[in-house]
């Protein structure tokens, strides 16, 4: 490589290692743990690529993207970050950064994609650039508690696709098994998009029978989103009539999501899916992989759901070294969404503040002196669930020694009992709600907004067993 690279990190070892492996690869190097000494370099002229670091002591790395590419216009910016969120990945290509690495980083990419850079010489057009994305700035609070994290590298290049597609106008299916977060991918384009302030409307079978439905599904998404959960299992009829929605003028057209558990090429072969609709809906195919795809994620996603479970009112937790493991080894078939619940639980009912291998052990199913296990890996007793509840809740309450829980309990005891008893009983269904809602003895419409109330992702002909 033949260059000079500005590194900027406030972690003197990465300093020190990218400063010897750029130097040994021919490059001279600056480095600096201040963004205030790389602006004054950046603005005298020096350095060929520019290595920077997001949360620095003086500031934040990608707020000063646009002045770099204002005082020199085609220098190349690679933005490296512990802070492995779906946002960072989308700030980093509005803010038009030549790459983006999840730190820890792998060194031979980030000196590969260095020397990319350098070898690139772009123009002071910043030819190969695409228009900046929308404000991601300007995204809600809701959006950052979205659990689309994860420094493994399938996501990586999900977030990269995501941000990529964000703002195009083209249709997306999203693919991936039950629980991996299809409906909340979906969710998170449209909220971090241009489209964030207009309509998101999730379409039912019925209502695209309805003599009516399309036309008012149309004007209830004007100029948003409109998304479409498990195509390949809406009836025929359904299917052709979103192929005229999608075909039909008019310069408000919402933009359109579907998503599948099904491979949707597949789906079409076996006749699930109409042909004309397959070729209008995959302009442009995300996988969302399962979690046994990316365990490395794990960690990461625990420590998420404790904060999470920690702001709703549980106590504080955290997780052992040794306890890592077996969430690890586990095949997760419910995939996020399945890790989530077991982590909110242990929140809950963990005896100390780390929570024990043995703990996880017991919430994953694991035998243990001769018990049985049920079809789920989960213990089986011969208490009764009302004594079992109550021992959970006596927990609860202990935990808190002489002080009382935080208001709310009751919504959230409710939510936690909730959730799971409709998610085993949509699975036990099949994923049909109509048998689900007289399985539980509520009206089909209640069950439909208990589903998207609780953000809960239909299961399709999968039994826990």
């Amino acid at each position: 490589m033949d260059g000079t690279v500005l590194v900027a990190d406030d972690d003197r070892t990465i300093r020190t290692v990218l400063t010897q492996a750029l130097t040994r690869a021919g490059c001279k190097v600056h480095a600096t743990s201040s963004l205030t000494t790389l602006m004054r370099w950046v603005g005298e002229g020096k350095g060929d690529v520019v290595i920077s670091d997001v949360m620095m002591p003086d500031g934040n790395g990608l707020e000063m993207l646009p002045k770099i590419a204002e005082d020199r216009p085609g220098l190349p910016v690679i933005v490296i970050s512990a802070q492995n969120t779906i946002m960072t990945a989308i700030k980093a290509a509005e803010a038009e950064a030549y790459d983006y690495l999840p730190k820890p980083f792998d060194l031979p990419e980030l000196m590969k994609r260095t020397a990319k850079a350098l070898s690139e010489k772009r123009s002071p057009q910043g030819a190969g650039r695409t228009e900046p994305l929308s404000q991601a700035d300007t995204v809600g609070e809701s959006a950052e508690d979205l659990p689309l994290v994860g420094r493994t590298e399938v996501m990586q290049a999900l977030y990269r696709l995501v941000a990529r597609v964000m703002n195009t106008d083209i249709p997306l299916m999203i693919t991936g098994e039950s629980g991996t977060g299809k409906s909340l991918i979906a969710r998170s384009i449209h909220d971090l998009s241009d489209r964030r302030t207009l309509p998101f409307v999730r379409a039912e079978a019925a209502d695209l029978i309805a003599l009516d439905g399309p036309a008012r599904l149309l004007n209830e998404a004007r100029g948003g989103t409109l998304l479409l959960d498990e195509i390949a299992d809406l009836p025929e009829e359904a299917q052709a009539r979103v192929v005229r929605m999608m075909d039909a003028p008019g310069d408000r057209q919402p933009r359109f999501i579907a998503t599948s558990q099904e491979n949707p090429a597949a789906a079409m072969e076996a006749g699930k899916l109409r042909q004309d609709l397959y070729y209008r809906i995959s302009g442009t195919e995300l996988a969302v992989p399962a979690l046994r795809a990316r365990v490395d994620d794990i960690p990461l996603l625990c420590a998420h759901f404790l904060t999470r479970a920690e702001n709703e009112g549980a106590p504080h937790r955290q997780l052992g070294e040794t306890a890592r493991e077996p969430l690890r080894q586990f095949p997760w078939p419910g995939n996020v969404r399945q890790l989530e619940n077991v982590v909110r639980r242990l929140a809950l009912t963990a005896r100390s503040e780390e929570i024990t291998v043995e703990e996880v052990q017991s919430a994953l199913g694991a035998q243990s002196g001769g018990e049985p296990v049920a079809a789920g890996g989960a213990p089986l007793s011969t208490e009764k669930l009302s004594e079992s509840v109550a021992r959970h809740l006596q927990r609860y309450f202990d935990l808190h020694g002489d002080m009382l829980p935080p208001p709310g309990l009751y919504a959230r005891i409710l939510r936690e009992v909730e959730t799971p008893l409709i998610e085993i009983s949509l699975a036990m269904t099949g994923g049909n709600q109509a048998k689900c809602a007289d399985l539980l003895g509520i009206n089909r419409n209640t069950l439909r907004k208990k589903i998207t109330d609780l953000d809960i992702e239909v299961t399709r002909r999968r039994k826990l067993m």
